[in-house]
């Protein structure tokens, strides 16, 4: 008859029996000089140095494998130049001699008002989009794309540096839905001629969607993926419309709903996986 104590004896010399906490260390670098090597034991398997880089708001990771190739970053003192290596808790990482830490992911989203300025900083002392989420949370964040100072409506800020990069490709062609409020009724000819494109100076440009929202055929609803500069005004005024009111009132598939002008919310968990596995056209 087998001896259980003498079996479970045995489990444990050969590392047959698993951990009974069964976590996940969160990685981070920590602002001391104390520095060594990982302990054998230890459960810290690491985290790829272009996703630790990703992580602290830096850039994405495709431009993190850039800036490691250039020899940039440092680990523990020792410039590397070495595509996926991993990053341990103990370990002390510099980009351009700075020391930098791997953030915790922070989503935001902002129902912008009109007045500010889509930038962390402005040169010209004008009021940013910064000013309105200070202190909702201790790491930087950045914001996704641009709305220009008069636009107002959705805006989503991260520290998520390859979600930034992917949502702002051409070629995810992100959905963003704005409402165009306009000096004089909009004609049939011209929403016509919208809906079928129009040719800009930086190439041709056609909406997914189009349609007058009001009674008064002043205001028009327009889907759109384009991320270029100014792209709803540009359109318009192509046609002699001058825009009276721009307002983004979808973002992929996040909305303004129980988010007032000038509020803010974080991103539940179920929006950043939603986010992260975007289809093409989403």
């Amino acid at each position: 008859m087998k001896n259980p104590a003498k079996d479970r004896g045995k489990n444990r010399k050969s590392g047959g029996t698993k951990s009974r906490h069964g976590y996940k260390p969160h990685y981070s670098v920590h602002g001391n000089d104390h520095y060594g090597k990982q302990n054998p034991e230890s459960t810290d398997t690491g985290i790829r140095l272009n996703k630790f880089i990703a992580n602290a708001g830096i850039c994405s990771r495709r431009e993190a494998d850039q800036l490691i190739l250039s020899g940039s970053v440092s680990i523990n003192g020792k410039t590397v130049t070495q595509l996926g290596l991993k990053v341990h808790t103990a370990d002390k990482v510099k980009f351009n001699d700075r020391v930098i830490k791997s953030e915790k992911p922070v989503y935001l989203l902002l129902n912008k008002p009109k007045g500010y300025i889509t930038s962390t900083r402005d040169e010209e002392d004008r009021a940013t989009v910064m000013e309105i989420i200070k202190g909702a949370c201790k790491e930087r964040v950045y914001p996704v794309g641009r709305l220009d100072r008069n636009t107002t409506g959705l805006l989503l800020l991260t520290n998520d540096g390859e979600l930034t990069e992917n949502l702002a490709h051409p070629s995810h062609m992100v959905k963003k839905i704005y409402e165009v409020g306009l000096d004089r009724p909009v004609s049939a000819e011209d929403l016509a001629r919208v809906r079928e494109g129009v040719e800009l100076e930086d190439g041709f440009i056609k909406p997914d969607e189009i349609a007058i929202v009001s009674p008064d055929k002043h205001m028009v609803g327009i889907e759109i993926h384009s991320g270029k500069n100014r792209i709803i005004r540009r359109i318009f005024e192509k046609f002699g419309y001058k825009i009276t009111r721009l307002d983004r009132v979808m973002y992929a598939f996040l909305t303004k709903k129980n988010l007032p002008r000038g509020k803010w919310r974080y991103l539940t968990p179920e929006e950043v996986t939603r986010l992260k596995h975007l289809r093409r056209g989403s």
